[in-house]
């Protein structure tokens, strides 16, 4: 018996890695996305497993796998459903979240949870870009910014201008219209955060009504100004997770794979 388990969340734009060991985090890694999923998992396992100071996977137990391309994972392992994973990662970091709000880099998903961390219904937006991570770094190349910038941008705006399009596709259009009218950039990027959590609240609500302990996982809940402007829209406070947001599908999956029978037999 190794102890060690891991998890790895093959994404749309990014991979994630992570491993444990007795209930513990050990180390994790998180890349961009390759080409193929088979390519991102070796390069954020191998990753994973030197941060973690292992020579090779078959130090590692069990894996589970999730995430869009979960099904191209080139080792031995398990697949679970995101949804499944991002719950389970959630409610360990934090027992209290009853309302997950997963912002990927091509889709959203809400998870509502019970008392006991398991799904009880979910919501999900991959039909449109609008709201997802690939959205904010498109509207920060039309911007000429980075995603950081877009951001503390949007926090300096004294005048919000307001987003009407629905389709991203048609915001890009709407936007470049707004600059070339002079409209100030920092409203523009306050306008677009606001349209966003507007479009999010609808998804939270279209579950029921709206839990107190809410949190939000993926890269995007690492940026401020759509956090703030989501407890606004949602008048609830969002409760930020202990570990970085965007290993909560992985942590799920190594969390599971911590259940299953250690194999210890992972081969390159």
């Amino acid at each position: 018996m190794t102890g060690f388990v891991a998890g790895c969340d093959l994404g749309s734009t990014a991979g994630k890695a992570l491993i444990m060991r007795d209930n513990q985090i050990i180390a994790y890694a998180i890349i961009n996305a390759a080409a193929k999923p088979e390519e991102t998992a070796r390069k954020v396992m191998d990753e994973a497993l030197r941060n973690a100071g292992l020579e090779s996977l078959g130090e590692i137990g069990a894996v589970v796998c999730t995430g869009y391309g979960r099904s191209k994972f080139p080792y031995e392992h398990e697949n679970i459903s995101e949804i499944t994973c991002h719950a389970r990662g959630a409610y360990w970091l934090s027992p209290k979240v009853r309302t997950l709000i997963d912002i990927g880099g091509q889709d959203c998903k809400v998870i509502a949870m019970d008392d006991g961390g398991k799904v009880r219904d979910f919501g999900m937006n991959d039909k449109c870009a609008a709201g997802t991570g690939r959205f904010f770094e498109v509207m920060a190349r039309v911007l000429e910014i980075d995603l950081k910038e877009l951001s503390s941008l949007a926090r300096q705006s004294t005048n919000p201008v307001s987003i009407t399009s629905q389709c991203s596709v048609f915001v890009e259009s709407e936007v470049v219209s707004l600059m070339n009218d002079g409209v100030n950039l920092a409203d523009i990027a306050a306008g677009l955060h606001a349209s966003i959590a507007g479009r999010l609240t609808s998804q939270v609500k279209s579950l029921g009504p709206v839990e107190e302990d809410i949190s939000v996982s993926g890269g995007c809940a690492k940026n401020r100004s759509l956090i703030e402007y989501l407890q606004k829209k949602l008048g609830k406070t969002i409760q930020i997770l202990p570990e970085d947001p965007q290993i909560v599908g992985a942590l799920g999956a190594a969390l599971i794979a911590a259940t299953r029978p250690d194999k210890s037999a992972l081969r390159r």
